[in-house]
């Protein structure tokens, strides 16, 4: 796809700007370990960037193990360590550096993650970091979330560009095939788990938002659309 003058740089949240996928996945792990077996990365990558209805760790842990469990209290006790790892989790190398330069070059922000408005804005105001963006777009917005476009859709309304006029940084499989249904361009910058993933639908691939200045990456996607043309 061609893409016109950016003006907007999209956000994932979970596992891109924050590393909340570890403890997400770390949590189950330790609750399959106590009861003798363990969660594959294979199965857990079903319901990564997703709604998490792709994928139910107490069904497959009922099946490792051959009995039913107390699913509420497996739940809440999982809840509360995720919730424990998560809170002590810094924003990921380079995401306030493409902040500060997406504002200094006047382009618009905006967030679009399938987790719910709670999380992701509690962890923005928790970093200092909500006031920076021009529009916050979560599961509570949307009909469905990704791998379906409407997120996306829904913040290139909100931040009033077109699909060609904005970027998207996705570290997950279904966060990248949301992005590309919404026609836009999109940048993979896989984290510790998701670097384990295919994310080979993704326009560019970064290894880290601190290795390409955001300047940098801006030259590369000119240069990378008019190679295409």
């Amino acid at each position: 796809m061609g893409v016109g003058e950016i003006r907007a740089l999209i956000f994932d949240f979970d596992g891109l700007m924050v590393d909340t996928e570890g403890p997400a996945l770390e949590s189950w792990q330790e609750i399959f370990a106590a009861h003798g077996c363990a969660l594959p990365l294979s199965a857990w990558a079903l319901c990564l960037g997703g709604s998490g209805a792709e994928f139910d760790p107490c069904a497959y842990l009922e099946e490792q193990i051959k009995r039913a469990i107390n699913r509420e209290d497996i739940r809440e006790r999982r809840r509360q360590r995720k919730l424990e790892l998560a809170m002590a989790q810094p924003l990921l190398p380079g995401v306030s550096e493409y902040i500060a330069t997406a504002r200094q070059l006047g382009l618009k922000l905006g967030v679009a993650s399938s987790s719910g408005r709670q999380w992701v804005v509690g962890h923005l105001d928790r970093l200092g970091m909500s006031a920076h963006f021009d529009c916050v777009i979560c599961a509570d917005d949307v009909t469905r979330v990704k791998p379906d476009p409407e997120l996306y859709q829904a913040a290139l309304a909100a931040l009033d560009v077109r699909a060609d006029q904005a970027i998207v940084l996705e570290d997950s499989p279904n966060g990248v095939l949301a992005a590309k249904r919404a026609g836009l361009l999109c940048i993979a910058v896989p984290n510790p788990i998701t670097v384990q993933l295919c994310l080979d639908h993704a326009d560019m691939r970064l290894t880290s938002l601190a290795d390409v200045p955001l300047e940098m990456l801006l030259t590369q996607v000119r240069d990378h659309d008019r190679a295409r043309a």
